[in-house]
């Protein structure tokens, strides 16, 4: 996989002439050059419909008079750049409008994206049905006539649908529409039936050419998902809805699948479809780096004018963080995260057989747990159920984890070698109602009536001095066992806020009367009763970050880095074992809120004197600065790597040399 990537969307309405008519060859290349982009993924179909190349199994765009994707695949091709060719899969409104037969349907008969064909918008295809064939058809002849570097199919996914195809196909199976796990397990097999013939249509041409099959999220806990692909993109756009907290937690999942992976970000204000938006520079630099510090290749979003032409600011922006890219490239090939702590996702634990089902609320502990792993500078992979323990001195359990009799026999082969676990919220309790799985030092006695309620710690804040702490989250009730050890309690508040019963502007006050304990220790590790993660994703509050930073300090005596970043830093530290050394990463930027729920990276500040000790037993020779090259001074005792970077913005790797 390359590093440097431009995802060159070009969804082009035919009610606009001139396709391609102001493209320029030597235009195309200069911008490739401008950008030090090394592989740009081109269009043979958008989500219109058309083709951008002479076709027989599709229409070309009645506005283009010449083969566009043969002329961008030999211009990039003869400056070294590699050419991946997109073709929508999910979407085609030209065969919309002939064959709405073939759209996925909800119970109602309405289609989506678009819910009519009165609402401007796309309208997206169900696999169940002819269409299937037709696209099977068209990636065929771009694999036979192109020399593509990789297939991306955009907007699949497993997919409800009630359209008449389904209908027909679930009753011929003896069941009928209304049975819904047979209408998931088909929809399910349409899927994999989709991604099957796609994979041979490349394949039986072409085999082992790059195939990637877009839904814009990959789902943790469903690797049979991900590994249809030959690698993974993971789309995040920051400004687009994803928000800077997404690409962490996806590619921290990723990175543990055996795959190679990228980071898709793009070069807009916004989202994808925008023209004439367009982010700092710095915000670029940034995601790129971060990206690199998740052991990811990067692809920046961009989209073509129809006349083709390649907009020069687009590309000028794109270099800016692409030529950093370049000089960082042989530091972060072939790496593997080192890290301590291993999350195991809701969204992960979710999916598995007998798994419970993420809630309205739950769905949001995967995100408040990286957001304090990242804020606290520990080294952390995000895991499923089928991940190997082993590497990890602690296991999170989010505010949702339920433990089925797989995820106990694993947890329990991890405490039994003397590993710790992180428990909240209804956590460690056993599916079978039994109460907790492992010994925290609590037995658990129901959810609590009082929400919210107070957390009063036997310990002192770093930042705050001690005091009833709300926590907005649902709690459980719980009484200490035999020999576990408190660490502060749970209390509740006067009354609920209701019709005749309420205080104040929001909740009312604690009662200030010890309700039980709220955090608590045992052999197996620390339980805290509330849904801890969901409230800091939600609230964000100061005293509930310090309170799981306390418990994982706590477990964690022999963390691998410590450094005196601030929080909004990002480290991570990954081993490059070919060349026996590992790259620790510093990142640092601030974003912050322009518009209506925004996020803009702008001004990066420069820090000074950021300090850095790494557990490392093996002596090392060198520590340096890259892609500087620049000798860092350094002390190794006890088994400690120690240095202090002077000064640094944006992104910062330090390489120890063994």
């Amino acid at each position: 996989m390359k590093f440097r990537q431009v995802h060159l969307d070009f969804h082009t309405s035919e009610a606009i002439k001139g396709i391609g008519s102001q493209f320029s060859k030597q235009q195309f290349q200069d911008m490739l050059k401008l950008g030090h982009v090394d592989s740009i993924t081109v269009f043979s179909k958008c989500h219109h419909g058309w083709a951008y190349h002479p076709s027989t199994a599709n229409e070309m765009h009645p506005h283009l008079s010449f083969d566009l994707l043969g002329a961008q695949i030999e211009a990039a091709h003869e400056i070294g750049v590699n050419t991946p060719v997109y073709l929508s899969a999910g979407l085609d409104e030209k065969l919309a409008r002939t064959h709405p037969e073939w759209l996925i349907r909800d119970q109602n008969e309405k289609t989506n994206w678009s819910p009519n064909f009165m609402t401007p918008g796309y309208h997206q295809f169900c696999m169940n049905t002819p269409y299937v064939d037709v696209l099977a058809a068209q990636v065929k002849e771009v694999v036979t006539n192109y020399d593509a570097d990789g297939i991306f199919l955009d907007i699949v996914d497993v997919r409800e649908c009630y359209c008449q195809y389904c209908v027909a196909e679930i009753r011929r199976r003896g069941s009928d529409p209304r049975q819904l796990s047979d209408m998931k397990q088909m929809w399910e097999e349409t899927y994999f039936n989709y991604t099957k013939k796609m994979n041979d249509a490349v394949h039986d041409i072409k085999p082992g050419l790059p195939v990637y099959h877009n839904s814009s999220h990959v789902a943790r806990g469903r690797r049979d998902l991900a590994h249809v692909n030959t690698h993974l993109e993971l789309e995040s756009l920051p400004t687009g809805g994803w928000g800077y907290d997404h690409f962490p937690l996806s590619a921290r999942y990723a990175q543990t699948l055996g795959m190679d992976y990228l980071g898709m970000t793009g070069k807009f204000h916004l989202s994808w479809g925008e023209f004439g938006g367009f982010k700092h520079p710095n915000a670029l630099r940034y995601e790129a780096a971060l990206s690199l510090a998740n052991g990811a290749r990067c692809s920046i979003g961009d989209q073509l004018h129809p006349v083709g032409f390649m907009d020069h600011a687009t590309y000028a922006l794109i270099g800016e963080a692409y030529k950093e890219v370049e000089a960082k490239e042989a530091w972060c090939r072939e790496v593997t995260a080192i890290s301590d702590i291993a999350l195991l996702s809701v969204e992960a634990a979710s999916n598995d057989e007998g798994g419970t089902a993420i809630d309205e609320n739950s769905k949001h502990s995967d995100t408040g747990a990286v957001r304090i792993l990242l804020e606290g500078n520990y080294l952390f992979d995000v895991v499923d159920t089928q991940a190997d323990l082993s590497p990890y001195k602690v296991v999170i359990l989010p505010d949702a984890i339920l433990i089925t009799e797989q995820i106990q026999a694993k947890l329990a082969a991890f405490v039994a070698k003397g590993g710790k676990l992180l428990a909240t919220g209804q956590s460690g309790l056993s599916t079978d109602g039994a109460g907790f799985a492992f010994d925290f030092g609590v037995q658990w006695k129901g959810v609590s009536s009082f929400k919210p309620s107070y957390f009063k710690p036997d310990f002192e804040l770093p930042t705050l001095q001690n005091a009833s702490f709300v926590i907005y989250s649902e709690g459980q009730d719980v009484e200490l066992s035999a020999g576990g050890t408190a660490l502060g309690s749970k209390e509740n508040s006067y009354f609920n806020r209701d019709l005749f019963t309420f205080c104040s502007h929001q909740h009312t006050p604690s009662d200030l009367e010890n309700s039980g304990p709220g955090m608590t220790e045992g052999p197996a590790g620390i339980y805290v009763a509330w849904n801890v993660f969901e409230d800091y994703a939600l609230k964000g509050s100061l005293p509930v970050k310090e309170f799981i930073l306390f418990a994982l300090d706590r477990l964690l005596t022999n963390k691998t880095l410590r450094t005196n970043l601030p929080a909004q830093g990002v480290t991570t530290l990954q081993a490059q074992n070919g060349s026996n050394r590992w790259i620790n990463h510093l990142l640092y930027a601030s974003p912050v809120r322009r518009g209506q729920n925004v996020e803009i990276i702008e001004d990066i500040p420069v820090l000074r004197d950021t300090e850095v000790a790494i557990a490392a037993a093996e002596p090392v020779r060198e520590v340096y600065l890259a892609p500087e090259n620049t000798t860092l001074p350094f002390r190794q005792e006890n088994g400690i790597v120690s240095y202090t970077i002077p000064q640094w913005s944006c992104h910062q790797m330090v390489v120890l040399q063994f």
